[in-house]
């Protein structure tokens, strides 16, 4: 990863070194920080503007991949998240009716004072996806059942 941060610092100062250089406002550093577009760099690497790359690889570090959702569905519960309950569409239903966002996802409120963590974010909707896979699959069941019932009423 440092690796990385090198290599692109060093683009960047190249970049800056063509355009007027390095003091030309793009690329700063404070306290071990480095800016660019800011001259306050709030984390290790701080980008004011847009980032374009192939590929962003962002470790978990101690964050759960969300199989606790299959786990509690299956098992009643899970070990790697315990706190986590999987609710039925009813219970879904009246959050999103009553808060206007799906539960445990922040609100768009939340999220233009707050921002947005990449890494949060895709384990949530992972989460989301794993829950309404889990809704269709139910559905499913439940459409079967029903086209047996008819098909039972059609042969009569």
């Amino acid at each position: 990863m440092k690796k990385l941060l090198l290599i692109a610092i060093a683009l960047v100062s190249a970049s800056c070194v063509s355009q007027g250089g390095i003091n030309s406002g793009l690329v700063s550093e404070k306290n071990g920080k480095i800016g660019i577009g800011t001259s306050n760099p709030d984390e290790l690497l701080t980008v004011k503007g847009k980032i374009h790359t192939q590929e962003v690889l962002v470790d978990l570090n101690g964050a759960v991949a969300p199989d606790y959702v299959f786990n509690t569905y299956y098992d009643g519960n899970s070990l790697e998240k315990p706190e986590y309950t999987f609710k039925s569409l009813s219970e879904i239903a009246s959050f999103v009716e009553e808060n206007r966002h799906l539960p445990a996802v922040p609100s768009a409120k939340e999220i233009e004072e707050k921002g947005l963590s990449l890494k949060e974010m895709n384990l949530l909707l992972l989460e989301k996806i794993e829950e309404l896979t889990l809704h269709t699959l139910e559905q499913q069941k439940h459409i079967e059942v029903l086209q047996k019932k008819v098909e039972a009423l059609e042969n009569k």
